[in-house]
């Protein structure tokens, strides 16, 4: 590689940044100020001076890779170690014990036997990593030159994102979803814990921070039906969520702040980025399983040496050289997953006393046995009532719950447009049951008389409302059943049960990275002292970012290659508009339902009639302004000030 570099000598050499680049800088932390020594952007200073692109200090021509795991952590890895590293695309090579590549990002089936998806994706259009890696990956259905990126955005452009029944109960009745229905107290609650430091929040959970008012609002059911959250996970995760989407808070009641593919998540991003990854030359090996890496620990580090598998029932160690690098994927969120059909409820042979003994989590364990540094897994899979939910995937012919179907959604569930816009939850609901009917056809080769629904519950130890059973306890017929009586049409179940395939999942780990931790809990993406290895995923440490998205999970790919290779590069934090006052003024005001907050309406005086005047959003009602208490007391102050003059 010197003979790239070499005209750039005489500044490379007296240079006292090269080599030196801060791959991860932390905006929580960082004071944004220039100086004459500085040289890379602000920590979150993000746009098209960071798409430069990487350049390595040595060749990595005979360096094999070795990605453990081919979920998007994995492929993302594998794309910017050949984008930004420079590898060769035949010298990385995934290993894998499932029999399909992507990970949790699954998507499967056929219309006789019914489709399947686990979970679903609900994008954002800050997720800065994610574009970065997909405006380079060749389209599913446009020619070239044209993008993953470029079909996104010409699909939602086009076909805005929004609810028009994001809450309904009463069997079926819309319910009223106009307002978040924060007290004062909440509102102060939230502001408090934007503004404390991540590291007192440590093993903290959500209920014991937040008040019963705020638990019962409808911000709260907002919020985790939207993002899965339980009232007994992360407080610390959730902080990090509400600085992330501060932007979104006010979109969130009508889902109008989200963007959708076209198709599922499996068609949409694995599918085209492994065309990507294979044309480059990547091998993907599966049906693999990674048991234990080989890692000689001393005092000058941790180097992996070998990686021990099993295949075809045989113990093979592949050896690791000098030159070459080992990525996992640690922990799963779908692992252990047990499956049900219309007739038959998912059969579950675990709890919290055989937890945690499935390849990916005993890979991790193994790992955290040999060094602290390596995180504490047991944190993460050791309490399956707190850490599962169920989903099931409905495929429907017409039917009763199709046409009441239509009476909910933004359009016709046939016409390729948005259809609920997002997930319909059924407040009282006793499961915290929500249902989602994204654009139709969701796979491509979907015969156009069918739909393909996705249906999920919250709280798996609660009985239904009309089906006494847990979720887990039910059949897809009885899930249909709670479901119909839900929407008011439990009259006509055995028309909706005749023309509807019902396959559920229950997942026993799918929210265990919401589980409460501490610093330390999980490892760094490159721990500490490991000079050829790297963790990526959802059960790894960023700075600022959040974990069950896409852009984590990509954001830790990109990291890993950034660190091992020493690239001048970085990848920026999350995308700064928590800071911007715009979006602080926007959530204050979304917050507190529109109505004036403290000091609005001197705001508002000062900034009438002046550039800056936009940056308030105008009340739906406009209303006469009563002075508050607040300026009654600067009017006081002002006679005051008078009466000394005169």
């Amino acid at each position: 590689m010197s003979t790239i570099n070499s005209k750039f000598d005489k500044v490379l050499k007296a240079s006292n940044e090269y080599g030196k680049v801060n791959h991860e800088p932390d905006s929580s932390k960082e004071v944004q100020i220039n100086t004459p020594g500085k040289t890379m952007p602000f920590s979150d200073q993000i746009g098209n001076y960071q798409r430069n692109k990487g350049i390595p200090t040595q060749s990595y021509e005979n360096s094999k890779i070795y990605i453990v795991g081919s979920g998007i952590a994995g492929m993302a890895t594998a794309y910017y170690f050949i984008r930004d590293g420079h590898v060769p695309g035949k010298n990385i090579i995934f290993l894998d014990q499932l029999h399909i590549d992507g990970g949790s990002l699954d998507g499967a089936g056929n219309p006789e036997d019914g489709y399947i998806i686990r979970g679903g994706r609900e994008m954002d259009m800050t997720y800065e990593n994610l574009w970065d890696l997909f405006q380079d990956i060749p389209a599913v259905e446009l020619p070239a030159p044209y993008t993953v990126l470029d079909e996104y955005r010409l699909v939602n452009d086009n076909d805005p994102n929004y609810s028009k029944a994001r809450l309904i109960h009463n069997q079926g009745q819309v319910q009223d979803f106009s307002k978040f229905g924060l007290e004062k107290k909440d509102q102060l609650a939230i502001i408090k814990l934007l503004l404390k430091k991540k590291e007192e929040l440590d093993d903290l959970s959500i209920e014991d921070y937040f008040s019963e008012s705020f638990l019962n609002s409808n911000f709260w059911f907002f919020w985790r039906s939207m993002f899965a959250f339980e009232n007994w996970h992360s407080l610390l995760e959730l902080k990090l969520y509400m600085h992330k989407f501060l932007h979104a808070i006010d979109g969130m009641k009508d889902f109008s702040c989200l963007v959708f593919p076209k198709y599922n998540q499996y068609d949409t991003f694995v599918t085209p980025l492994r065309k990507f990854l294979t044309e480059k030359g990547v091998q993907i090996q599966l049906n693999t399983l990674v048991k234990d890496l080989d890692i000689h620990i001393n005092t000058e580090g941790k180097v992996v040496e070998g990686i021990l598998t099993e295949q075809d029932g045989k113990e093979v160690e592949i050896p690791v050289g000098k030159d070459d690098y080992v990525i996992v994927t640690t922990g799963s969120m779908t692992e252990s997953t047990f499956y049900g059909d219309n007739k038959k409820a998912p059969i579950i042979n675990i709890d919290n006393s055989t937890s945690g003994q499935s390849a990916g989590w005993m890979l991790w364990k193994n790992l955290a046995a040999k060094s602290e540094v390596f995180g504490k897994p047991e944190k993460f899979c050791s309490n399956i009532e707190k850490s599962a939910w169920e989903s099931a995937t409905l495929t429907c012919k017409p039917s009763a719950f199709v046409d009441k179907l239509k009476e909910l959604s933004v359009n016709d569930p046939y016409s390729g447009r948005t259809v609920t816009g997002g997930i319909i939850t059924i407040t009282d609901s006793n499961w915290v049951m929500s249902f989602t009917c994204n654009r139709q056809p969701h796979f491509p080769t979907q015969p156009d008389d069918v739909l393909v629904l996705w249906v999920y519950s919250l709280l798996m130890d609660k009985q239904g409302n009309y089906v006494k059973k847990t979720m887990p306890e039910c059949t897809g017929d009885e899930i249909l059943a709670e479901l119909c009586y839900h929407l008011g049409i439990i009259d006509q179940l055995d028309n909706v049960i005749e023309n509807t395939i019902v396959r559920s999942s229950f997942m026993p780990y799918i929210t265990s990275m919401f589980m409460p931790r501490a610093k330390g809990d999980r490892p760094r993406v490159v721990p500490e002292g490991c000079k050829n290895l790297a963790l990526v995923g959802q059960f790894v440490e960023t700075n600022n970012d959040v974990v069950f998205t896409m852009e984590s999970s990509i954001r830790t790919g990109r990291l890993a290659v950034y660190n091992l290779l020493n690239l001048n590069k970085q990848v920026p934090d999350i995308n700064p508009l928590q800071y911007d006052i715009r979006h602080l003024l926007k959530a204050t005001q979304a917050l507190n339902d529109y109505q004036p907050f403290l000091g609005e309406g001197i705001l508002r005086r000062i900034l009438k009639g002046t550039y800056f005047e936009h940056i308030l959003v105008n009340n739906p009602v406009e209303k006469e302004e009563h002075e508050s208490f607040f300026m009654e007391q600067i009017n006081k102050f002002q006679d005051w000030i008078k009466g000394i003059k005169s």
